[in-house]
């Protein structure tokens, strides 16, 4: 088994633990992520030690700056092979997860790891988000909302924040370019109901990758007319 200490240290600052077998699940998920993308393009990093840190300590870095350990239903939009969602799903099991991806081949393969791991109250869900916003099931659901997606926020204000309960979260994990999001995002979190709460920029573990977690509070209801039709967001952000 791969060595997980760098993690188990990080996890262990904020009073974090986990045990040997959400270890044997993390590395069994790595093992069938880096069998899988030799025939799915599910990630461009594979070597181990990148994983666990540009993938797994990434995704559990929310910690910084929220309780995950609370009973929380956790929407992941535009999950790709799974990050930030699975990795804290197998972390803090008590979150009802679920993983939100446009390609179906990616959800299946997230569908096999969680049957290979014996995973519950973790579900996948296909479609596009200008679709499931606006479905009574799914709109103004979540306690709170994560993303790693690279759409500028803007656009991922509008994608992720209707799924949003009024008093739930929206975090969205944004790079060194983070900050000037924010600044361009000030109409759109107006007219979708979301105020930002703070920015949250630091490095990685033993990284120069500079990360800047943006946590939005979701302070009214979004109004009926958003999410706009699909393609509409990214081609006219608000």
């Amino acid at each position: 088994m791969n060595d997980y200490t760098r993690l188990i240290t990080y996890l262990a600052q904020y009073e974090v633990s986990v045990s040997d077998e959400q270890i044997r699940k993390l590395d069994t998920y790595y093992e069938m992520m880096i069998e899988t993308n030799k025939s799915l393009n599910l990630t461009a990093i594979t070597e181990f030690e990148e994983v666990l840190v540009k993938h797994y300590i990434d995704s559990v870095s929310i910690i910084r700056d929220m309780d995950m350990t609370k009973d929380m239903s956790v929407i992941d939009v535009g999950t790709g092979a799974g990050f930030p969602g699975m990795v804290l799903k197998i972390i803090f099991p008590s979150l009802k997860i679920t993983l939100f991806d446009s390609l179906q081949k990616r959800l299946g393969f997230l569908d096999e790891v969680i049957r290979a791991l014996s995973l519950t109250d973790i579900t996948t869900c296909h479609g596009r988000a200008e679709e499931a916003g606006r479905l009574p099931e799914m709109r103004e659901q979540y306690d709170l909302c994560v993303s790693r997606a690279v759409a500028n926020l803007p656009v991922l204000s509008e994608l992720c924040l209707p799924f949003v309960k009024v008093g739930g979260k929206f975090v969205s994990y944004k790079s060194d370019k983070g900050s000037e999001e924010v600044a361009a995002s000030p109409h759109a979190l107006e007219v979708l109901g979301g105020s930002v709460l703070k920015e949250d920029i630091f490095t990685l573990e033993d990284n120069d990758m500079v990360r800047n977690l943006v946590i939005i509070d979701k302070i009214k209801e979004c109004p009926k007319s958003y999410p706009r039709k699909p393609g509409t967001p990214s081609k006219k952000p608000l």
